[in-house]
């Protein structure tokens, strides 16, 4: 098990995010939660990529929804650090690999994250009203933005990692959408970016 970073996060935090990390690695051989090659560098290329799109949200935040969440980052991890901070009120982690869904249920069990886990497509569902709305290597910001419309509240947030092509995208997504997008180096890796979108609207 790698050493966990100084995440700034309470002793108990820390050991809810462990409890994750032991599940992730005992899971992942059978069920693909994260590229294999990740495992070593597990906690900067997943934990800390997931603490600092929470760094990034509003100071306040009642729901937050998390699209595509796969092995949990960043939605469970945000989940687990609101047990201490009190903010977001509620996490709702979309994911429609059912084995997946099983994986995260599971870390919610095991930690007592405040999270609901909903199984099926993200065009599927009913609108979640989401005050900050986040996905990371789900899609291309022009699809996202689509999700962004079914499931944020209009004057709510999307916070989205994106990897050296995100200029790219952001001019692609400007054809059919008007928003607003503050950009964020990421502290994990060279190149990639965070981007933290409002107003969103269709062009």
């Amino acid at each position: 098990m790698s050493d966990a970073p100084d995440l700034n996060v309470s002793r108990e935090t820390l050991e809810r995010l462990k409890t994750y990390e032991a599940l992730l690695r005992k899971w992942t051989p059978r069920i693909n939660l994260v590229a294999r090659s990740t495992l070593p560098d597990l906690w900067r290329r997943h934990f800390v990529d997931s603490v600092q799109i929470a760094d990034l949200a509003p100071q306040e935040v009642n729901h937050w929804a998390d699209l595509g969440s796969g092995a949990g980052f960043p939605g469970l991890v945000i989940a687990i650090m609101a047990l201490e901070t009190g903010t977001p009120n509620r996490v709702t982690l979309v994911e429609s690999d059912a084995r997946k869904c099983a994986f995260l249920r599971t870390v919610i069990r095991e930690t007592g994250a405040r999270a609901t886990v909903i199984n099926d497509r993200i065009e599927n569902i009913p609108p979640l009203g989401a005050d900050v709305l986040s996905a990371r290597a789900l899609a291309d910001l022009t699809t996202l933005l689509g999700f962004v419309e079914q499931h944020m509240k209009p004057d709510g947030t999307a916070i989205f990692p994106k990897g050296e092509t995100w200029q790219k995208e952001v001019e692609a997504a400007q054809t059919a959408w008007t928003f607003a997008a503050q950009l964020a180096k990421s502290k994990t890796e060279t190149g990639p970016v965070i981007l933290t979108i409002t107003g969103v609207a269709r062009v």
